[in-house]
């Protein structure tokens, strides 16, 4: 009988590379790159069944409510949700997980995997995971390689003691980890055919990956152990202790433990697998047509080739005419126009814009907040207009500002306005004003979104002009 798998899905990155759709604030995982779905939820939903529990999620204090939105529109329930203070790489990362499972149960076994990688066939996946399953149990450090398809100088790699058979994932013998390599070497190890691409993704029990920590990487143990159990509960999430987090190092968990240690085992996996580490990585996952063309949103390609177009406001199109091997995506505030060669250089992008400190180079246009969302409409001279989206049942802080004033009409749904000691419904076509200084809230307390369209006027319209008096989302 099959013991009970619990996923740990690793989520506090912010890659840069799918930039303009990919930001500090709101990276890829939570993007629906690739279907229907984005590359978290389908992460989970692959990770999920009968023989798998509750996930947990490893993620960072501005993502937490994103995590547990989505989670909820795909019907998953998480398990534990551990806030990271600050990013440490996935040794702390994954250590920290282990730790909190082995006070809930030591026999327990972990299957780590990013929360933004595509993999088309999750039923073949699990396949993989109950092929590796019995080495996991049996102690080994069970990792999963993918079966290249060419050519690649943006992954590490695996090399196998001996050549494997991709149509049966049997657990292999792993003879060592190798670097990124050249075009050369990564020919030559295409070539050779016992060679996997290193997919970050990692099966074992607690007892295994602790008994490793402690042999390769004691110094790490102690702080992030502390910063455990010394975490604070918040609303369901447990903050990890800033302080022991910091004395962490910023290490990844194959240089902390895997590149050391003497049992390990390679699932070999062949049904499919991208990191969408780049714009030629969406582009290859997105079922090119006949010539090579992928359209997303309101784009049109016209005697196109190569080529990937897409259009990310629904009141923004996108025409290709004569292209041949570019990459554009437009945004609301950005648009990237690259060589498709050049797909790998996007995050050259966003260092030149943090340095003409441009706010498109980590700020997404829609800021989503745990009761919903805003955008920015409009910015001008002491002025903005937004548009302001509420979940139902969700609730503003109750806030006040120093330097600006505010003007709600409500567009859609039915708002409850506190204004000073004043409770008011707002329903649709109908405003409310809230003076400067005015002590304010707002709530949806129906059950359809609620939008409106909030002006703001003042001598300062930052985000940091909000002093919080109370709040369901105990944000300070």
């Amino acid at each position: 009988m099959m013991c009970m798998i619990t996923p740990v899905l690793l989520c506090g990155g912010s890659g840069t590379r799918l930039w303009p759709l990919s930001r500090k604030s709101y990276p890829k995982q939570f993007v629906p790159l690739v279907g229907e779905t984005t590359l978290f939820q389908s992460s989970a939903m692959r990770l999920s069944g009968a023989d798998y529990g509750p996930p947990l999620v490893m993620t960072n204090s501005d993502f937490r409510f994103i995590v547990t939105e989505q989670l909820s529109a795909v019907g998953i329930d998480p398990g534990a949700i551990l806030i990271e203070p600050e990013g440490r790489n996935t040794a702390p990362a994954i250590l920290a997980a282990a730790l909190w499972l082995e006070k809930q149960d030591p026999n327990a076994v972990m299957l780590v995997a990013p929360s933004d990688h595509v993999v088309p066939d999750p039923e073949a996946f699990q396949k993989a995971v109950a092929a590796g399953l019995p080495a996991a149990e049996a102690g080994q450090l069970v990792t999963f390689g993918i079966a290249p398809t060419h050519p690649e100088t943006g992954y590490g790699y695996l090399e196998l003691a001996r050549t494997h058979d991709t149509a049966d994932p049997q657990p292999m013998a792993l003879k060592r980890f190798v670097e990124k390599p050249d075009i050369t070497n990564a020919t030559a190890m295409f070539d050779a055919g016992n060679f996997l691409w290193n997919a970050g993704i990692f099966l074992f029990s607690v007892k295994a990956i602790l008994t490793a920590f402690r042999s390769f990487a004691p110094d790490l143990v102690a702080p992030v152990q502390n910063a455990v159990d010394q975490g604070k509960p918040d609303l369901g999430f447990l903050r990890l202790d800033p302080a022991a987090w910091a004395a962490a190092d910023d290490i990844s968990i194959d240089y902390a433990v895997m590149e050391k240690a003497d049992n390990l085992t390679v699932v070999p996996f062949a049904a499919g697998w991208s990191d969408l580490g780049g714009w030629d990585a969406v582009w290859r996952e997105s079922e090119p047509d006949k010539d090579g063309v992928v359209t997303g949103g309101n784009a049109t390609a016209i005697s196109c080739e190569n080529t990937l177009l897409r259009s990310e406001d629904s009141g923004l199109e996108v025409v290709g005419i004569g292209l041949k091997d570019i990459i554009a995506v437009a945004m609301p505030d950005a648009v990237l126009v690259a060589d498709a060669t050049r797909a790998q250089d996007v995050k050259l992008a966003v260092s030149a814009l943090k340095q003409k400190q441009a706010i498109q180079a980590e700020a997404f246009p829609k800021d989503h907040r745990p009761w919903g969302w805003f955008e920015s409409l409009v910015i001008g001279d002491r002025f903005q207009v937004k548009r302001i989206h509420v979940h139902p049942g969700a609730a503003l802080s109750l806030q006040s500002h120093h330097h600006r004033s505010e003007h709600w009409i409500v567009v859609e749904g039915t708002a409850r306005v506190t204004i000073g000691e004043t409770e008011t419904l707002v329903t649709e076509n109908q405003s409310v004003y809230v003076p400067l200084g005015e002590v304010h809230r707002m709530e949806n307390p129906g059950k359809l979104p609620m939008v409106l369209i909030e002006v703001q006027t003042g001598s300062y319209l930052g985000e940091d002009d909000i002093i919080r008096y109370e709040d369901v989302y105990a944000r300070s």
